[in-house]
């Protein structure tokens, strides 16, 4: 098969939707229609290639238009701003908008937002000035202390200059990344003020880069994409049968030929921080080792036959966790995000008709560690629990592929392991609503929907934005049937996953260009609750404006 892929953890993004649309009905009484924009981002790490020509300047009045008129009388009510994901609600005002130009600064009230105001500043031509206060043409960012969802933001056009607020520096990050959608659009950011936050804490895009190796560049390019459409999240699966891309000092033997050295990752890690992006790592175990295990040949799993499970470790000795833990235990050092993928799927020795009979081995480990009454399965959830429990003392929140949770059994998987939900293909799977019902937070990998999958195998088939676009929902975690809506609040969010079972099948330029739009669509969906507010043509056409 192609490869899948509670203690509540706290929510990165407290307070949610639920406090967001209050102000919605302003911009219908002031009588504009609260239209829904999509704009996209675009791919762009050369902010130079993307800056307004030089010597515009901020529309504002000059002396010389002399009475000077009224903004109410001469402006109509603005319009909401066209980006991707679209703004949740905007206030249309009067005015005549916001434009950078010659001799207009980015400046900040707090010195904990001078890496957004120096991004910010590159991208749009302006000055970084640091702290002070703004003036005309300026952009000001600040942070507000009121109660309020971190990743939200107001941004508000007035008196020719923009403010940014937030409660947290993620917040005023995806406000920058609105006014520069809005700027790439237009060349003006609207009177106004735009109120956004996400519905879904968790948006995230998982990469392969164990079947395939991907350069340190296109994944930082990757990173500046994601980071312009307000994902939060970057998963690296690193490591499987084909191969381990990531250099190890504590086994060296495991790492492949083609890998990140760790000077790579930190500097992945470095940009990711400056997006505010987490990258979420994966090893995972006790199947899909096949790079680790061609090491170790000793701790392969073998049936009593002596035929080897390619992939699978023996979890009856002990040196296997030892190994495994030695790998989580170094990368918790490399990767300092808090969350983490466990694996857990396609253990082949679940797989089989008769597992005891074929692997007495496990049979008998199991036993003597749960009692006579478990089984293979109580074993390898054990496993799952274990490594979770190393992971906890890095202070981590713990992930697992929904086909490594067992139903029954001498032993349940820790209430606090956050299910990956990606697939009902598999042997036993079960359906998401017995995760939600347990009580279990949900993370949406749907390979339906959001699987592109390298060569199509396994009738795969590489996943469109406009399938996403118009069918997917958050709620849509198996095929293509939502979960009840009460579980909308356990289901955290969603990914987009690339994995590169064929993996010559096509090139890192071929890679970014499919998933281009789905990425685009994703955001939508995970950003905002709501039916889209323009057909699919026309979202693509507007992405395809934007480059």
């Amino acid at each position: 098969m192609v490869n899948g892929r509670g203690r509540r953890a706290s929510r990165s993004v407290p307070g949610g939707r639920r406090t967001l649309l209050v102000g919605a009905g302003v911009a219908v009484a002031a009588g504009a229609a609260l239209t829904v924009g999509l704009w996209p981002s675009g791919d762009s790490g050369a902010p130079s290639s993307q800056r307004p020509s030089g010597g515009r300047t901020a529309l504002a009045p000059t002396p010389s238009q002399s009475p000077t008129p009224s903004p109410s009388r001469t402006y109509p009510l603005s319009k909401t701003p066209r980006t991707i994901p679209a703004v949740r609600e905007h206030t249309p005002a009067r005015g005549p908008g916001w434009r950078p130009g010659k001799g207009g600064r980015v400046v900040v009230g707090d010195d904990a937002l001078a890496d957004e105001g120096r991004l910010l500043a590159g991208e749009l031509g302006l000055a970084y000035a640091g702290s002070g206060g703004a003036r005309a043409g300026d952009v000001e960012l600040g942070l507000t202390d009121e109660d309020a969802n971190a990743e939200s933001y107001t941004l508000a056009v007035k008196d020719g200059r923009v403010r940014i607020s937030g409660t947290a520096e993620a917040g005023v990050f995806y406000g920058t990344r609105t006014l520069k959608q809005e700027v790439r659009q237009g060349g003006t950011a609207p009177e106004g003020v735009v109120r956004d936050s996400p519905a879904k804490p968790q948006r995230g895009f998982m990469l392969d880069i164990a079947r395939k190796h991907f350069t340190a560049g296109w994944i930082e390019d990757r990173i500046r994409e994601l980071g312009d459409l307000k994902y939060n999240q970057l998963g690296l699966h690193f490591s499987d049968d084909q191969g381990f891309r990531i250099a190890s000092d504590s086994h060296p033997e495991v790492v492949s030929k083609q890998h990140l050295s760790k000077a790579e990752v930190r500097r992945i890690l470095a940009l990711a921080a400056s997006r505010h992006i987490t990258v979420v790592p994966e090893i995972d175990s006790p199947g899909h080792l096949g790079a680790v295990l061609d090491a170790h040949p000793d701790l392969q799993l073998r049936n009593t036959q002596g035929v080897v499970s390619r992939g699978s470790l023996d979890i009856s000795k002990p040196a296997s966790a030892k190994i495994v833990d030695d790998l989580l235990n170094e990368y918790a050092d490399l990767f300092p995000g808090r969350h983490w993928h466990l694996g857990a799927d396609e253990y082949r020795a679940l797989t089989v008709s008769n597992p005891a009979a074929s692997y007495p081995q496990l049979a008998a480990a199991a036993k003597a560690k749960y009692g006579s009454g478990a089984g293979i399965a109580d074993l390898a959830t054990g496993w799952l629990n274990d490594r979770a429990d190393v992971m906890r003392g890095h202070d981590r929140t713990v992930r697992a592929w929904n086909d490594g949770f067992f139903p029954g059994g001498a032993v349940q998987a820790d209430d606090d392991i956050q299910v990956a939900y990606w697939t009902g293909k598999e042997i036993g799977a079960r359906q998401p609503a017995e995760y939600l019902r347990a009580g279990r937070e949900v993370i949406n990998y749907n390979d339906e929907y959001l699987y592109y999958v390298l060569g199509q195998p396994n009738a795969f088939v590489y996943p469109t934005g406009q399938r996403i676009y118009e069918q997917w929902t958050p709620l849509v975690v198996r095929g293509t049937t939502p979960v009840p809506r009460e579980y909308d609040d356990q289901i955290l969010g969603g990914y987009f996953a690339v994995w590169c079972d064929l993996s010559a099948s096509q090139t890192q330029d071929q890679v970014a260009a499919g998933i281009r739009m789905p990425l685009r669509a994703l955001t939508q969906k995970l950003w905002d609750p709501r039916k889209p507010g323009m057909p699919w043509a026309e979202f693509k056409e507007l992405a395809g404006k934007l480059g």
